[in-house]
C-alpha cells in the first residue's frame, strides 16, 4: 500500500516543518493537522463545468476545481447508494464487506472494520456527519462508530422534506411526482436543511482544540428532482441536449440493459418505462436544475470555510457517490455497469498541493479515497485497505497508473431487483482504451456473457464486440486481467511495471 513519506506531506499539506511531530501512530499532532470538509453529492454523473459540460451551471464547484484537482476517470465499486458509500467508506470492495445492496451493512459481515472517520477519530480528529453519507435506515445510516456525536439529518424519509407543492404534499408514499419546480423559501427541501446546519458545525468545530472530519451529504440530484424553482429558471429547456444514444448497445445481454426500475415507480412515470419525449426532456431539465442547486450549496458551505478563515488548513473532497443515466442506452438511473453509471466525480483540494486547476486522466478508484486523506492528514494508512494513496498523482498528473478500475453489478436471473449478491454477478474493469464485463453465475463461477466496448471508436459503449473473432484476443488478455483482480492492476512499483500493459 502506498503510505505519504514526511516530506512528501510537507509538500503536498504546505505545512510547517516547525509546527509539525510525528507520533507513534503516524498521524501529526496538535493544530498542524489539517482540518477534512468531506461533500458528498447522491446521484452526481460528471455533468459539470470543470467536467466539460457546455450546458451545466455549476460554478462554486468549478471554482473548487480550479483549487484542487479534477480526476477525470474516477470509478465507484458498484454503482448503487449503499455499496457504492460503504466500499468507499470501509475502503474495501463490495465481496470483502459483503454489501451488495441497499439492506445489508459491512458490520455484519466485518464488525471489527475500521471507516474512514472511524480512522480519523482515532487518530485525534473530531468527526461529524450531517445529512446523507450512509445508505439506509437505523444502524446502516449512521454507523456510529464512525463519529464523534450522533449523526445528524441521516435519514429523511418525511415528504415534507422531499417536496414543497401542495400538489406533491398530498398522496401516499415516497413516489409521487418525478420532478418538482418548488415554490419555496428558506429551509424547507432537506439539502437545504442540512447545509444550514453544516454551515453551523463549522463555526462550532472550529472553537474545539482537536482538528475537525466533517462530512456533509446532499440527496440531490437523486430522484424526484426536486429543486427550487429559481434554479429551473436558469436553463431553457429547448436547449437542455437530448440523450445521446438512446438506444440500448447493440448485441448486449439482457442482463446488462435491464431496468432497476427506480424512474417507473414514480406516479407520473409509465410503468412500462417507455417515456414521451416531452417528459425526457423535463426530466433532464430537472436533473439540471438539482445540479445548479447542490452547487449553490456547496458554494455556501465553502463560503463559509473562507469567512472562518478555514480553508487554508481544510482539505476538501466532493465526489457523486456513482453516475446516472439520463436515457443514454435507453437506460435511467444507475444499477448497471455502463460508463454513465460508474463513472462519477472526483475532486480533492489539499491546501498548499501542487498543480492547483490541473486534472488527471488516470483510472482511479472510490477505494482509494480512503488511503489518499489519511495520507495527506498524516495518518498511517490501515494495512488490509483495497485502494492504493492517489497522492503521486498530486505531484505528476500524467505519469504511469492503474492498469484497470473495478466495478461489479449482481442480477437475479429475471427480476430487476437483486438480494445479497444475486444469482449472477457481472464484473467489470475499465481501463485506457476498454470496457470489458462478465456476467458469471454466483454459485458456479460459469461466464454466461461478455461485452467489450472500445472506447477509441466507441466512447458512448453502443456496440459489443465482445462476440466478434476479430477481437478474441483482446478478450482474452482483458478477462486475464480482471480474473487477476485490483492488485495485479496497481501503479508500478519501485521495481518498474508489475505486468505488461494492458490497453
Amino acid at each position: 500500500m502506498t503510505k505519504l513519506s514526511r516530506r512528501d506531506f510537507l509538500k503536498i499539506a504546505g505545512l510547517g516543518a516547525a509546527t509539525m511531530a510525528a507520533g507513534s501512530s503516524g498521524a501529526v499532532r496538535g493544530a498542524s493537522k489539517p482540518n477534512v470538509l468531506f461533500i458528498a453529492v447522491d446521484d452526481l454523473r460528471p455533468m459539470l463545468g470543470c467536467y466539460g459540460d457546455k450546458t451545466v451551471l455549476s460554478p462554486n464547484i468549478d471554482a473548487l476545481a480550479k483549487r484542487g484537482m479534477v480526476f477525470e476517470r474516477a470509478y465507484c465499486q458498484q454503482a448503487v447508494c449503499s455499496p457504492s458509500r460503504q466500499s468507499l467508506m470501509t475502503g474495501l470492495r463490495p465481496d470483502t464487506i459483503k454489501v451488495w445492496d441497499l439492506a445489508a451493512h459491512f458490520r455484519d459481515a466485518l464488525p471489527e472494520a475500521i471507516t474512514l472517520p472511524q480512522h480519523f477519530k482515532a487518530g485525534g480528529y473530531h468527526t461529524r456527519s450531517i445529512g446523507k453519507i450512509y445508505h439506509g435506515g437505523g444502524r446502516a445510516s449512521r454507523d456510529e462508530p464512525s463519529w464523534s456525536e450522533p449523526a445528524e439529518h441521516a435519514v429523511a424519509l418525511s415528504p415534507k422534506v422531499r417536496y414543497a407543492n401542495p400538489e406533491n404534499l398530498k398522496g401516499r408514499g415516497l413516489k409521487r411526482d418525478s420532478t418538482e419546480a418548488g415554490l419555496v423559501s428558506g429551509d424547507v427541501y432537506i439539502d437545504q436543511i442540512v447545509c444550514s446546519r453544516a454551515v453551523g458545525a463549522l463555526g462550532e468545530l472550529k472553537k474545539k482544540s482537536k482538528p475537525f472530519f466533517l462530512a456533509v451529504g446532499f440527496r440531490k440530484p437523486h430522484l424526484p428532482f426536486c429543486a427550487p424553482k429559481k434554479y429551473w429558471d436558469m436553463y431553457d429547456r429547448a436547449k437542455i441536449p437530448a440523450p445521446e444514444s438512446a438506444e440500448h448497445p447493440a448485441g448486449a445481454p439482457e442482463l446488462a440493459v435491464r431496468s432497476w426500475r427506480e424512474l417507473e415507480g414514480y406516479r407520473d412515470i409509465p410503468r412500462d418505462g417507455k417515456i414521451p419525449l416531452a417528459k425526457v426532456r423535463k426530466l433532464r431539465h430537472g436533473y439540471y436544475a438539482c445540479v445548479s442547486y447542490i452547487d449553490d450549496l456547496v458554494g455556501r458551505l465553502l463560503k463559509e470555510l473562507d469567512r472562518l478563515g478555514l480553508r487554508d488548513n481544510t482539505v476538501v473532497v466532493l465526489w457523486g457517490d456513482h453516475g446516472f443515466h439520463l436515457g443514454e442506452q435507453g437506460l435511467w438511473a444507475k444499477a448497471n455497469n455502463y460508463e454513465w453509471s460508474a463513472r462519477a466525480p472526483l475532486i480533492l483540494s489539499v491546501p498548499g498541493q501542487p498543480n492547483t486547476g490541473r486534472r488527471t486522466r488516470a483510472l482511479v478508484e472510490f477505494v482509494d479515497i480512503y488511503p489518499t486523506l489519511a495520507g495527506v492528514c498524516g495518518l498511517s494508512v490501515p494495512k488490509g485497505l483495497e485502494g492504493v494513496s492517489m497522492t503521486p498523482l498530486l505531484s505528476k498528473p500524467d505519469r504511469p497508473w492503474k492498469k484497470a478500475a473495478f466495478s461489479q453489478y449482481p442480477r437475479n436471473r429475471t427480476s430487476h431487483r437483486h438480494r445479497k449478491h444475486g444469482q449472477i454477478m457481472g464484473y467489470a474493469i475499465r481501463t485506457d482504451r476498454y470496457r470489458y464485463v462478465e456476467w458469471r453465475i454466483w454459485d458456479t463461477k460459469k461466464i454466461v456473457a461478455r461485452e467489450l466496448y472500445d472506447h477509441r471508436s466507441d466512447a458512448k459503449e453502443m456496440l459489443n464486440i465482445a462476440p466478434r473473432a476479430e477481437h478474441k484476443t483482446t478478450v482474452e488478455a482483458l478477462s486475464k486481467l480482471l480474473h487477476g483482480g485490483w492488485r495485479a492492476a496497481l501503479p508500478p512499483g519501485k521495481d518498474g511495471d508489475r505486468a505488461r500493459t494492458v490497453q
